[in-house]
């Protein structure tokens, strides 16, 4: 099978493509036949091997921590699943493989694809999904009425935490340049403001909020400068650095790592299928131009949440 590649850190010359066996499942795991996957920030910091001491893994790596594809062969003991049917899964961080025709995944980290959106599209849902969903739902815990400023709301994890926010029914603050502004009052947000300066105070965008969710990053007096906005008895979640606390004012910080979860996204897919969520995916490239979608990625000029489709 064909697969992209590499046996060593570095830039994106260390990409290759490659023909490998294809794998076979073991106990508790599904063979998916691979029809797409996505770039993530991660997976840059990960080649370079800035990651290795955090996350080590061995080399060679296929990257890519997102698949949409179907069922090819059932491990042992795998129930629940027949082969042909579609699905979307979050592989371990320090597993990888999605940039390949064939990937094992364990069975539980696995859900139905959305029914409403092309299976290639559903490449851009989980690790994105499952960070906004992390961000939202398990740590700030969002609820009716609050109030919740998104800084960085125009990315993929952002628009996703932006649509969680109001679909619980709290009043959104998207924090990103204009461009975005349409887009993410569509995904509910009531209030929709450029780039913070944050010498200006929270008055200036409508604050203090309940919760602030961070996903821009900044240097760490930048990112200080972030809990002045969370109100008193507020929560302030970061997926890019660490936000202290206030202790004083009970304000709390919580930080993001994601991690996969077959029933995380099944809440994610399902919302999908009700309207009540919408993916942004601005390209489909490819296989054989991942590398090239590397390279865009390091050097600022990818426009946005890729898919890379592999069949």
């Amino acid at each position: 099978m064909k697969a992209v590649r590499y046996h060593e850190f570095g830039h994106v010359e260390v990409l290759r493509q490659e023909d490998v066996d294809r794998p076979v499942p073991g106990p508790g795991q599904v063979l998916v036949k691979v029809v797409a996957t996505s770039f993530n920030p991660v997976d840059d910091h990960i080649r370079l091997g800035v990651l290795a001491g955090a996350i080590p893994t061995p080399l060679p790596i296929t990257p890519g921590l997102d698949l949409a594809g179907t069922v090819a062969e059932l491990g042992a003991g795998v129930s629940g699943l027949r082969v042909g049917d579609p699905i979307v899964a979050m592989l371990p961080l320090d597993a990888h493989g999605g940039a390949a025709e064939y990937a094992l995944v364990a069975a539980d980290l696995i859900a139905a694809a959305p029914q409403s959106i092309a299976l290639a599209d559903a490449a851009a849902l989980p690790l994105t999904g499952l960070a906004a969903r992390q961000a939202a739902v398990e740590l700030a815990g969002i609820r009716s009425g609050q109030t919740v400023l998104v800084n960085g709301a125009g990315g993929a994890v952002g628009s996703i935490v932006v649509q969680l926010a109001a679909d619980a029914g709290a009043e959104v603050t998207a924090v990103d340049s204009p461009e975005h502004a349409d887009r993410l009052r569509g995904y509910g947000a009531r209030n929709v403001v450029g780039p913070l300066d944050l010498e200006a105070g929270p008055a200036s965008v409508g604050g203090p909020f309940d919760v602030v969710i961070n996903h821009v990053r900044l240097a760490p007096d930048d990112l200080a400068g972030l809990t002045p906005y969370v109100a008193d008895g507020g929560i302030v979640v970061s997926s890019a650095g660490p936000v202290p606390a206030d202790e004083s004012r009970s304000v709390r910080s919580a930080s993001v790592w994601v991690a996969p979860s077959g029933s995380g996204l099944a809440d994610l897919v399902a919302r999908i299928d009700a309207g009540r969520l919408k993916l942004h995916v601005v390209d489909r490239r490819p296989l054989h131009d991942l590398a090239a979608v590397h390279d865009e990625a390091a050097n600022g000029k990818l426009r946005g949440k890729t898919v890379i489709v592999v069949a």
